[in-house]
């Protein structure tokens, strides 16, 4: 191989590293969105990615993660509310089973208690999916290193046993913290999460307490614009 031929092939191989990805299956994840009322001004537990993440590094989320095939088998106190159900397995295209939609709940919990410390505070120790409500779902847009389809779920503390008086940093999350959900414009926040929060903002202001049933925001990439429908 002369000298010109080896430069071609490195140049070829540098091209193909930094080319777009495209044909990355989204991942089903899960997201919690935990509120705190009882100071009046609702408060929202976030933390921040660590910057040796590939995905979204350096950037305030809520806490959450991909669904893992365990996550089917997890114990729970109670299940989900009927209109939850019912959304998330209907969803904008082929249904999914019932056992499908509580694993991506459980999922949620799952992770809150992994990225944050905190634990379940019912007496058997198990999550209470009752209480959840489902405000958003969004897609990944194409051409990131990482794909995932994410539910984002919502719970209040005052009204869901979950113990929060050992909250700490991991290595998934740092810097976790209650956030003035009307006041994170100083934040670096990832697009979505500013939009989903903005969603669960107007959702509160006009129904205060959240019905079950609530209309659910779904996000994705078409034809290259960011699409908001409803489910």
């Amino acid at each position: 191989m002369t000298l010109a031929d080896e430069k071609d092939a490195t140049s070829a191989l540098d091209a193909k590293a930094h080319r777009p990805v495209t044909g990355i299956r989204p991942r089903d994840a899960a997201s919690i969105i935990l509120i705190d009322c009882s100071g009046g001004t609702p408060k929202v537990l976030m933390g921040r990615r660590g910057s040796g993440h590939v995905f979204m590094p350096d950037v305030y989320v809520f806490p959450g993660g991909k669904r893992d095939a365990r996550d089917h088998a997890l114990p729970f106190a109670a299940d989900l509310d009927p209109a939850v159900m019912e959304r998330l397995c209907l969803g904008p295209a082929a249904p999914i089973a019932p056992s499908r939609a509580r694993a991506l709940a459980l999922a949620a919990m799952r992770e809150l208690c992994e990225e944050t410390g905190a634990t379940f505070g019912g007496a058997d120790g198990l999550p209470d999916l009752s209480r959840l409500r489902y405000v958003a779902r969004a897609i990944t847009p194409p051409g990131n290193v990482r794909r995932y389809d994410t539910r984002f779920f919502l719970a209040f503390c005052q009204e869901t046993p979950i113990d929060l008086t050992h909250l700490a940093d991991t290595q998934e999350l740092q810097d976790i913290r209650w956030l003035d959900i009307g006041a994170l414009s100083g934040l670096k926040l990832p697009r979505i999460t500013q939009t989903v929060l903005e969603d669960v903002s107007e959702l509160m202001a006009a129904y205060p307490d959240l019905p079950f049933g609530t209309p659910v925001s779904f996000y994705l990439m078409r034809h290259g614009r960011f699409v908001r429908s409803r489910l």
